[in-house]
């Protein structure tokens, strides 16, 4: 076991319960991290289990690389730590409805993954809980962020993420919990006392504050309501959080409505993220939002350009007007084209290119480019091949192997539209089943990007362009070459979330949960 941080006493652990998901717990328990960090404090971040499509690329013990979710990598940024498997040790992608990869401690574990959630459980728990004590063994401090509620009582004698951490870290040392209402969905106080009264007997006595987030206002109109709920609960309202119009980073599940177009054709429904997709715009950018799309987060930093209007397209008519079409990540290929298709949506991709337009492939997206994915032994989905959009020469074959691993790509010299990015060097990650390769019949792509051995990873024909890079948004190079200008630096959003957390809990509130210098 590694030595404890400082040589004494106890790890001491914040936890970040929400009343419901979408409370706001991940980007609070970021800002939490860096408050703590900014006291001197050796903070690590926690969650026991995510489910999300939305990961990044960490060193494991054994020397290699695996996957956490992309809250917990971005909380160890703030926390001024170097993100590891242990943060996120159990990490669920949901590949259809019913069923997810289960990746243990960064890597998949195809057994687990077979199981059913109640017959995987115990296993689960078990290696979470050896987790967060590897943690706590280097740590003063930790920040354990919760899932959905911790007040499902069906689910209560399996959830591990919420009540089975909270036993965890009081059996480490000193542990407080903060429960969070989103206050904009209205119910915050009904939300709050229903929870802290369903909470199990033996972890109420944890639970130091209620947070009201995402408040629009003035918080004097909120009385007597704080009061009258410290009455009910014990528990008093320790902040008010204004509601941020652009707090700078993902939700962890993503920052668009998974319902139709809706409301602007398309526009993202999530106004934190998206304040700058508002206004008309002089580029408007499509996504294609597939029902199985990865790593959406990498598109945060596009919300935040002023003169982009960002879209997300379900439908053929979402694309009008765009200069630049995005078919992103996919964490079930095959099963994202049949959606395509059964919409239309192949059919206007491909017109979009053949009238000029841009069109981007980013991983899954760039499979989909090609003419084929061959997927023998269903690693992707159903087993089988089937025909890829027929926008690049590439054929894709799908194995057992996933790469995952962090990368220094260089792009090569493109042709219009693209020549923007030629030469560039950027880093970012890689996280994939499937090869792809040139087709040997017909013409052949160019080779755009390759990565740090020189292998190739990315084709442009024409106006189309694909590759396997992910994190180009986030390559300040990037949008440098594609719009011109730059968004903030993370650590400076990392300040302005612990700024606000700062300014908005009772005085001294914070330094007595958190403690340090």
């Amino acid at each position: 076991m590694v030595a404890r941080a400082r040589g004494a006493g106890a790890t001491r652990s914040v936890i970040v319960w929400g009343c419901t998901s979408g409370a706001g717990k991940s980007w609070f328990a970021t800002a939490l991290c860096r408050a703590a960090a900014r006291r001197g404090l050796r903070v690590a971040p926690f969650k026991a289990q995510n489910m999300s499509n939305n990961a990044r690329v960490v060193a494991t013990p054994d020397g290699g690389y695996g996957e956490i979710g992309t809250a917990q990598y971005l909380q160890a940024l703030a926390a001024r730590q170097r993100p590891g498997v242990h943060m996120n040790p159990v990490l669920l992608k949901p590949e259809h409805d019913t069923a997810s990869q289960v990746v243990l401690r960064g890597e998949v574990h195809r057994e687990l993954s077979r199981q059913g959630w109640r017959e995987r459980s115990a296993a689960l728990a078990a290696a979470a809980q050896a987790s967060f004590e590897v943690l706590a063994a280097a740590h003063e401090l930790i920040i354990v962020e919760g899932a959905g509620s911790p007040a499902e009582i069906n689910l209560a004698p399996h959830d591990y993420v919420n009540l089975g951490t909270a036993r965890w870290a009081a059996a480490c040392g000193p542990t407080q919990a903060l429960l969070v209402a989103n206050i904009d969905h209205g119910g915050a106080f009904a939300h709050l006392h229903g929870t802290a009264q369903l909470l199990p007997a033996d972890l109420r006595p944890l639970l130091a504050g209620h947070v009201l987030n995402k408040f629009r206002g003035d918080a004097a109109l909120l009385q007597p309501g704080p009061a009258q709920l410290q009455q009910l609960t014990g528990v008093p309202v320790l902040a008010v959080l204004p509601m941020l119009a652009d707090h700078g980073l993902p939700d962890e599940d993503g920052w668009f409505s998974s319902g139709g177009g809706g409301g602007g054709g398309g526009q993202p429904a999530h106004a934190d993220a998206c304040a700058a997709a508002a206004a008309p715009a002089p580029q408007r950018v499509a996504i294609v939002a597939t029902p199985r799309i990865s790593n959406l987060d990498e598109f945060t930093p596009l919300s935040r350009l002023p003169g982009v209007q960002l879209v997300w397209a379900r439908q053929p008519q979402h694309l009008a007007g765009a200069s630049l079409v995005i078919l992103p990540g996919s964490k079930q290929v095959s099963g994202d084209l049949r959606w395509l298709r059964a919409r239309g949506l192949d059919v206007a991709i491909q017109h979009h290119a053949a009238a000029g337009g841009r069109v981007l492939g980013i991983c899954g997206g760039l499979q989909m480019l090609g003419l084929q994915l061959a997927d023998p032994q269903g690693f992707d989905g159903e087993a089988g091949t089937v025909p890829g959009l027929g926008l690049l020469p590439l054929h894709t074959h799908y194995g057992a192997a996933k790469r995952v691993l962090p990368g220094n790509f260089t792009w090569g010299a493109l042709q219009p539209p693209w020549q923007a990015l030629s030469q560039l060097q950027h880093a970012g990650y890689e996280i994939r089943h499937g090869t792809s390769a040139w087709h040997g019949g017909g013409a052949a792509a160019a080779v755009a990007l390759r990565d740090g051995d020189g292998v190739p990873i990315g084709w442009q024909q024409g106006h189309v362009l694909g590759c396997y890079a992910h994190g180009l948004f986030e390559a300040p190079a990037v949008l440098q070459a594609l719009f011109g200008q730059q968004v903030p630096h993370l650590d400076a959003t990392f300040d302005r979330l612990a700024d606000a957390v700062e300014a908005h809990f009772q005085p001294g509130a914070l330094d007595r949960l958190l403690g340090g210098a």
